[in-house]
């Protein structure tokens, strides 16, 4: 297997971390849209949005959530599926499941509704040298996915797999993508690698991988291990674990 150093053929460093100034904002819902049958969009404003900075599409805000009686539900990370500064609106994407304060906050949510959000904190910038993607996911990480296809260069190239429920949740991507029908619960993981056996992955292509931590940890097994992909160019989260509406993971 040949090494491949975190930089880019032109020296460019591969991943950038960038921080922002931590800020809590007040804001209100403006709009909600019904995506598809399970995912929830609701656009966000308020004077507290202005300047807001989201540099990576697989940033994370924190949603701060109350009950009508102003008590506190808790707290979630969320993507931050678009940020339109001339309207001063924030777009994020809802997965509707049966657990979590957040997702049941969404569900009910409606147009003039409060929230707190907290964030970005940070981002992890990947070069735009970078021209070759694969990205896999499940419904949760469908927003990150959607945004980096619709924010790549025209000369970058992307293949995408994204496993949902039924073929009713697939959304109209930037790009193409390989949209894998749910089995079963637990068999993401081998449909997805039967899915890859056949996708040629050449050593400057850039992996990012998020979903249920299981079917994660699994695909970073088979990515890293069979098919010997440098850990480099790879990114891996588990953004939920199948049992748990509170747990996250980073693998790298």
């Amino acid at each position: 297997m040949t090494t491949y150093t975190p930089v880019t053929d032109d020296g460019t460093e591969l991943v950038r971390r960038v921080r922002h100034e931590l800020r809590l904002r007040n804001l209100t819902v403006c709009q909600r849209i019904a995506l598809t049958p399970s995912m929830i969009r609701l656009v966000l404003t308020g004077d507290d949005l202005h300047g807001f900075t989201s540099a990576s599409p697989d940033d994370h805000i924190k949603l701060f959530l109350v009950d009508e009686a102003g008590e506190a539900l808790g707290k979630r990370d969320y993507t931050p599926r678009h940020y339109d500064a001339e309207r001063n609106e924030l777009t994020i994407d809802f997965v509707v499941h049966d657990a979590g304060p957040a997702t049941q906050w969404a569900k009910q949510a409606q147009v003039g509704d409060s929230l707190q959000i907290g964030g970005p904190r940070g981002s992890q910038v990947v070069s735009d040298a970078v021209q070759r993607w694969l990205l896999i996911g499940d419904e949760s990480a469908l927003p990150a996915i959607a945004r980096r296809l619709e924010e790549l260069a025209p000369s970058a190239q992307a293949t995408s797999l994204v496993v949902v429920s039924s073929a009713a949740e697939q959304q109209s991507l930037a790009r193409d993508c390989r949209w894998i029908v749910r089995q079963s619960a637990g068999s993401e993981a081998d449909q997805i690698q039967r899915e890859l056996a056949d996708i040629q992955i050449t050593e400057d292509t850039f992996i990012w991988l998020a979903g249920e931590s299981g079917m994660v940890k699994q695909l970073r097994r088979y990515l890293l291990d069979e098919r010997q992909h440098n850990k480099k160019w790879f990114k891996a989260s588990g953004y939920w674990k199948q049992g748990s509406a509170e747990t996250s993971e980073k693998f790298d």
